[in-house]
């Protein structure tokens, strides 16, 4: 019997088994897999080290830095470099700049004249009153179409590979929210947010961007250690949770059975009604039903660039413009040792919910694409050391309109079977830093519960 049972191993199961076991507690990950890391994976190749899955992080909670801090040697963070602050966005056939100061962002061909009076009005405007107002029409409303086409709606499609039209703001971008529903204002709410009090711990939260020495994957495996392979059953088929009756879960799988006082998911809403086959009706359905955006993820390496750099975090297509990626990242131009001396390792995101259809290209059309993209968006015409080919067809899920139904499921379920959790990016965010920050959130919560009770 174990204390905790956590299905899934990718960042948010291993941190949360990480945190219970540096806690004391007895944890058996359970993991359908044969690795550790779920979308997470880096690979080397002919001196390229490049990922299948996330690329980057962003430092954007103490719960990060804290966990590289806990792992000690066993893993090291590596914090991009300054070319990781510069982000391209295609308009009108060339790359351009997105502005980061006052008079780039007044010369800026990116947004229009009109747009950018109109932002000076910003602080005074009215604040919304739709709780579920879309990321376009928020745009829109508080700073115009251009900043909406030119730098919001590439920024969706790079980090959601979404449509702003249908992502709901407070769900998809919840720090924007609550600036214009706390202050009013985006600017008037950053400036409040830049002079508030922050204690060392806030600090931790650095906002910069990060990978991992030798790969995302290393941070997996470091806690995968930690944890004790011995906790951790891989390639673990048929796995259901049921109710016993004397108040634990039940979690079997072909490898056997095991009971525990906790069990958590950590898998996709898809994935839930095979695990949970005794909750059925409106509210699985709630959950199952969360569409995820298929993804290709491209990567090209190559080895001589002919004298050209490519210092910058990577370039975004706005929707408006046509072009077929949804971004390309320079991994190579923001952490060491991703390419050869004098070469550069590109990343290129394809598909979307925008997308759908080259999502089904076959491998030869997608080189084929990607070789166009890189003369014609790059001016690179040289042929890649290195194309490698992921294709993700559940990557990023969607945080539209259905959400709040979605969250009430979940929280109904959960009050109705304590000791039964559902995590993962069902809820609380898309990216590294939100499954960090769930899983140490999780584990705090079932650490403090088992205390009060003994």
């Amino acid at each position: 019997m174990s204390d905790v049972i956590v299905i899934g191993a990718g960042l948010t199961g291993l941190t949360l088994a990480y945190r219970l076991k540096r806690a004391g507690m007895d944890v058996t990950v359970i993991e359908r897999g044969d690795r550790v890391g779920g979308q997470i994976a880096s690979h080397e190749e002919r001196g390229f080290l490049f990922e299948s899955g996330p690329n980057t992080g962003t430092v954007s909670s103490p719960e990060v830095a804290e966990l590289f801090a806990d792992l000690g040697g066993a893993c090291v963070m590596e914090s991009a470099g300054s070319g990781a602050g510069r982000r391209l966005i295609w308009c009108r056939g060339k790359l351009r700049p997105l502005p980061h100061s006052l008079w780039s962002g007044v010369t800026t061909p990116l947004f229009g004249l009109s747009d950018k009076l109109r932002l000076i009005g910003e602080p005074w405007r009215r604040r919304g009153d739709d709780p579920d107002e879309s990321v376009a029409d928020l745009v829109k409303r508080r700073m115009g179409r251009s900043f909406l086409d030119y730098a919001v709606d590439p920024f969706i499609g790079g980090i959601y590979a979404g449509d702003p039209a249908r992502l709901v703001t407070r769900y998809a971008l919840p720090k924007l929210y609550r600036l214009e529903q706390t202050y009013d204002s985006f600017i008037r709410g950053g400036i409040a947010k830049a002079k508030e009090p922050k204690s060392d711990r806030d600090r931790l939260a650095t906002k910069k961007i990060f990978s991992v020495r030798g790969g995302l994957e290393k941070l997996c495996l470091a806690m995968a250690e930690a944890i004790g392979r011995d906790n951790i059953i891989l390639s673990a088929h048929d796995v259901e949770i049921a109710p016993t009756d004397n108040g634990l879960w039940l979690v079997s799988c072909d490898k056997g059975r095991l009971e525990s006082r906790y069990a958590v998911t950590t898998v996709g809403g898809y994935e839930l009604p095979r695990i949970l086959p005794w909750i059925s009706g409106s509210e699985m359905e709630a959950i199952a039903g969360l569409e995820y955006a298929p993804v290709v993820q491209v990567s090209v390496g190559v080895a001589d660039c002919k004298g050209r750099r490519f210092d910058a975090f990577g370039a975004l297509m706005p929707s408006c413009e046509g072009r077929r990626p949804l971004g390309i990242l320079f991994p190579s131009g923001c952490f060491p040792g991703r390419a050869p001396e004098g070469g550069a390792l590109f990343s290129f995101f394809i598909g979307g919910v925008r997308g759908r259809r080259y999502f089904a290209l076959g491998d030869d059309e997608l080189k084929a694409l990607v070789r166009e993209e890189m003369r014609d968006v790059l001016g690179l015409d040289v042929e890649p050391d290195l194309i490698r080919i992921w294709r993700h067809e559940h990557a990023i899920p969607q945080y539209d309109a259905s959400t709040g139904r979605r969250l009430e499921a979940v929280a109904a379920i959960e009050s109705a079977n304590p000791g039964l959790i559902l995590a993962g990016n069902i809820r609380d965010g898309i990216g590294m830093s939100d499954r960090i920050k769930q899983g140490c959130a999780i584990a705090e919560r079932i650490i403090q519960e088992t205390g009060e009770d003994s």
